[in-house]
C-alpha cells in the first residue's frame, strides 16, 4: 500500500521543569524503534534553557509506523472531519498531540507534540491534498 506523505515531522519541547529522558520517550511512542532523533538547545523568553527534540520519517514503512500510532487512538475521525483546518495551502497536515498520553504509551490529540505531514497531491492544491489525507486516514 502506498503513502501519500511525502514525510512526517515531529517535534516537542523539554523545558527546564521537564526530564529530557521522559520527553524523548513521549516523542519516541510516533517513532519506530531506535529512529534518531534531533536535539536542539535554545533558550526562553527568560532566560531558561529549551531542548527541541524532532525527527523527520521519510520512509514509507516508517510513515506508515507514524500512521499507524496516529489511527490507533488520537480522535481518526475528529482528524477526519478537521481536514479541511489541518490541511494549509502548502498541503501540510497539522496535529498536535498529547504529550503526557505519549509518555504513557497512549494516542491522543492534545498538546505538547507537533505532528506536521506533507501531503503528496498532484496537483499541489489544498482540496486534493485534503481527499488524500482522508483516504490514507481511513
Amino acid at each position: 500500500m502506498s503513502v501519500p506523505f511525502h514525510y512526517v515531522d515531529l517535534r516537542t519541547f523539554c523545558y527546564e521543569t521537564e526530564d529530557e529522558t521522559r520527553v524523548e520517550r513521549a516523542l519516541r511512542h510516533y517513532l519506530p524503534t531506535d529512529f534518531e532523533v534531533e536535539r536542539a538547545e535554545t533558550t526562553g523568553f527568560h532566560g531558561d534553557r529549551i531542548v527541541v527534540l524532532s525527527a523527520r520519517v521519510e520512509r514509507a514503512d516508517d510513515v506508515r509506523f507514524v500512521l499507524d500510532r496516529l489511527r490507533e487512538g488520537a480522535d481518526i475521525e475528529r482528524i477526519r472531519a478537521e481536514l479541511d483546518e489541518r490541511i494549509d495551502e502548502n498541503c501540510s497536515l497539522f496535529v498536535h498531540l498529547d504529550k503526557q498520553a505519549a509518555y504513557r504509551g497512549e494516542t491522543r490529540l492534545g498538546s505538547g507534540i507537533a505532528l506536521r505531514a506533507k501531503v503528496e497531491a498532484y496537483p499541489a492544491k489544498k482540496e486534493t491534498a485534503v481527499e488524500n489525507a482522508r483516504e490514507a486516514l481511513s
